[in-house]
């Protein structure tokens, strides 16, 4: 494994990083281990993660941001898989917080100087393709100070009066739903752009646990490319087995 960041390839205009905020425990997943060290195919949830990200060679960095209580033993994982990363990219695990917006700060104040793109993704999204982490860094480097990969709605949407008491809860109105589209990370950033937004967003309320959605509130662009529907979320057990099902076409397909 890549131990000093500073080894990493330099690009004009500066480097991008990524950084994965994996400090979560993944309720919804059930007992037992955090959600990102979860394993697919028996290599940790993470461990993909982490290689979907370093697979571009854009990135010459990615940040983990590990629980609290934990940073030892996410190192301890990334050198025992040091063997499935590129050698071309720099690791660095550091401690997170209580919440994904506290994790991405910690993240994003670990990038050394020369970091001008930041990739913000979800550990629980291990399978993203390369193509759609390279469309998010070229689309950041062309001039937009945020980006994110995204996917046209396959359902109607409604939107209800939310009950709390499990009754039937009446529909307020219907988007149209050609105007929506499900969201995905990795998402990309102007680095001064995102530094600015977790300086400035409070902590809570909407767009709080989206990186996106904080700069949106400060009223700067944001702008969607393509995702792809193999950057899906992995937050239910059933979602374990769709994800087993994809590495394993791609075991088929391409020995990946």
């Amino acid at each position: 494994m890549a131990a000093e960041e500073t080894s990493a390839p330099t690009e004009p205009g500066g480097r991008t990083a990524a950084v994965i905020p994996a400090a979560g425990r993944g309720i919804r997943l059930g007992p037992g281990a955090p959600k990102a060290l979860r394993t697919l195919n028996g290599t940790p949830m993470l461990v993909h993660a982490v290689r979907a990200m370093a697979a571009s060679r854009a990135v010459s960095l990615v940040v983990v941001v590990a629980p609290a209580d934990g940073a030892g033993e996410v190192k301890a994982l990334l050198d025992e898989y040091e063997h499935a990363l590129p050698e071309r990219t720099a690791f660095l695990v550091v401690p997170g917080g209580d919440t994904r917006q506290e994790s991405v700060k910690l993240g994003l104040d670990a990038l050394p100087d020369d970091i001008t793109a930041v990739l913000v993704h979800d550990a629980a999204r291990p399978l993203v393709p390369v193509d759609t982490v390279d469309a998010v860094v070229e689309a950041v480097r062309g001039g937009a100070p945020a980006v994110v990969p995204a996917l046209p709605l396959a359902d109607t949407v409604k939107q209800v009066e939310p009950r709390s008491d499990g009754s039937p809860e009446p529909v307020v109105a219907t988007p149209e739903r050609a105007l929506l589209r499900a969201v995905q990370t990795p998402q990309g950033f102007d680095r001064a752009t995102l530094v600015r937004a977790h300086g400035s967003v409070a902590a809570t309320g909407e767009g709080a646990t989206d990186c996106a959605g904080m700069v949106e509130r400060m009223g700067e662009p944001v702008v969607v490319v393509p995702g792809h529907e193999e950057a899906f979320k992995v937050t239910r057990p059933l979602d374990l087995v769709l994800a087993e099902a994809v590495l394993a076409r791609r075991r088929a397909n391409d020995g990946f």
